[in-house]
């Protein structure tokens, strides 16, 4: 086969068939809820599965997400995730759902899901919201990309960057979101790098931060 044919196909298919397009694997089967005992069970993608003959209504029901859930300490802010650790019945399917409350100037500080993309569209308040990207010119710096969100505004987080809301009004604010992932994972920076059990050796976040070793340890002591 002539090569520049054969460059063409493989292009094309890659545009209608995109690898690495979605990390939670396609279903197999019309559901598989998650159970976590392993009688009559089977292990997928990281859950055992309910007998489908066995599944009811409820295992696809969740009540509750018309209130906050749990508040971040410190951030005036609280997050109620329904993902498949919540929710058996979202096992393979891909999805997950979210919603943030805000007091005035609450924040969810910066912030990854590793395996998920998310959108949120603001119920009320006004928040300021954004994420980080490497610079298409210069890798080792960062773009920012940031806006003002009023009720009905929606705003997408690519998979993996470093993201935030804040609450720039003074009133509470209230969000929902949704993430192309079952289990899309938490990493808050601040925490993870400060906060990390055991604690990463004292130089590298001196040096990373640019920070003495005593307020290294002051945050370290406030993290953990």
């Amino acid at each position: 086969m002539d090569f520049c044919l054969l460059t063409i196909i493989l292009v094309t298919v890659g545009f209608i068939f995109p690898f690495g397009s979605s990390f939670d694997p396609s279903p197999f089967q019309d559901f598989c809820i998650a159970v976590s005992d392993s009688k009559s069970a089977v292990f997928v993608n990281g859950k055992l599965c309910k007998d489908p003959k066995l599944a009811t209504a409820d295992d696809f029901f969740l009540p509750g997400l018309n209130i906050s859930g749990n508040p971040l300490p410190g951030m005036g802010s609280a997050v109620n995730v329904v993902d498949v650790n919540r929710l058996g019945g979202l096992n393979t399917l891909g999805i997950s759902i979210l919603r943030a409350d805000f007091s005035p100037f609450g924040l969810i500080p910066p912030h990854t899901h590793p395996r998920g993309t998310e959108i949120i569209v603001v119920l009320e308040g006004t928040l300021y919201v954004g994420f980080l990207a490497p610079d298409t010119v210069n890798p080792l710096k960062t773009r920012s990309f940031t806006k003002i969100l009023n009720p009905g505004d929606v705003f997408v987080f690519p998979q993996g960057l470093i993201h935030f809301q804040y609450n720039v009004g003074h009133a509470n604010a209230t969000v929902f979101g949704a993430l192309n992932s079952q289990n899309p994972g938490l990493i808050v920076v601040a925490s993870e790098l400060f906060g990390s059990n055991p604690p990463l050796v004292e130089d590298v976040l001196s040096k990373a931060f640019q920070l003495d070793k005593k307020m290294v340890e002051q945050l370290q002591g406030l993290f953990s």
